[in-house]
């Protein structure tokens, strides 16, 4: 009798945990940005009593993982961005927050890739190309690229806010390695999301940047997001305008990222949200980003 109550209880929560890992979080398509701010919290501790009851549930896993990122991302990392301008150990503090926050993440999209591939996780640090090159390679059905994705963005930005750390930024690699599998696998995946970030991780190789490829990335990403993605036109901006010191191009894609209507794409509306929030920031900070225009300096083709 004891064992039958612990299976349907754990049939419960699997039924719980399918439900919360399909389609599009909820969050995602709220217009107010501090409501979800308080509600997360709550919500990934929810998420986190599911996982001790059912702790190898995929989608429970991709869900947390996805969660932590979202929240580090738009609320602790963003209010450590502006404390820097005020009070640094304040920030340095919250980056710290941040760093453990994105690493929780990471951990959970480990464990989800580890269900269906034992071990993955110990041996990426290794040799990360080979390791994850069995993700995904006979089955073919794409199903791990959302945990690929999420996995790669939450060791990424744990490195960017890793100042000087360089034990972190030699994990590069398996950041590399995880967002190289999910292109092979999908590309197109989440309207361009991988070709989005790719132009990002590109950008902390400053000693060889490839500013050909990250422009076909941002011309793919575009593409492929049918101009969805406010935060894509940020990206570039900040990767690319921002090191070339070009104003024009600069002010032009924070200004495409702002006419991005989050109300024309429900789904994403949250995200555009943010996105519309660090553009105001941008363009109010323009002035110590760009230090002046060199007249001598080909504008390019703007984007």
């Amino acid at each position: 009798m004891f064992g039958a109550g612990c299976s349907l209880k754990r049939y419960a929560i699997n039924k719980v945990g399918d439900a919360l890992s399909s389609g599009p979080s909820i969050y995602e398509s709220d217009e107010d940005i501090e409501l979800v701010g308080s509600a997360l919290p709550f919500g990934l501790k929810f998420i986190e009593t599911l996982l001790a009851e059912s702790p190898k549930h995929r989608g429970l896993l991709l869900t947390a993982s996805r969660g932590f990122v979202l929240y580090s991302f738009a609320y602790v990392d963003w209010e450590a961005e502006l404390a820097e301008d005020e009070d640094l150990d304040r920030a340095r503090a919250l980056r710290v927050r941040a760093r453990r926050l994105y690493l929780r993440a990471f951990r959970y999209g480990l464990r989800g890739l580890e269900v269906s591939y034992p071990a993955l996780g110990t041996r990426l640090v290794s040799d990360p190309t080979a390791v994850v090159s069995v993700v995904d390679n006979k089955k073919r059905k794409r199903q791990d690229v959302p945990l690929l994705y999420w996995t790669a963005a939450s060791l990424g930005l744990a490195i960017s806010v890793s100042r000087n750390d360089a034990a972190m930024l030699a994990r590069l690699p398996e950041v590399e390695a995880l967002l190289d599998r999910a292109m092979e696998l999908d590309e197109g995946w989440d309207d361009g999301a991988l070709h989005e970030f790719a132009i990002q991780l590109k950008s902390t190789k400053p000693a060889a940047t490839d500013y050909d490829a990250m422009r076909r990335h941002y011309d793919r990403a575009l593409q492929l997001s049918g101009g969805k993605s406010a935060s894509l036109h940020l990206g570039y901006a900040e990767a690319v305008s921002v090191p070339k010191q070009n104003r024009v191009e600069f002010t032009s894609l924070v200004n495409k990222a702002l006419a991005v209507d989050p109300e024309e794409f429900p789904e994403r509306r949250l995200v555009n949200l943010l996105a519309h929030r660090r553009a105001r920031r941008l363009l109010d900070r323009i002035d110590d980003l760009i230090l002046e225009d060199d007249p001598l300096a080909p504008t390019g083709e703007t984007p």
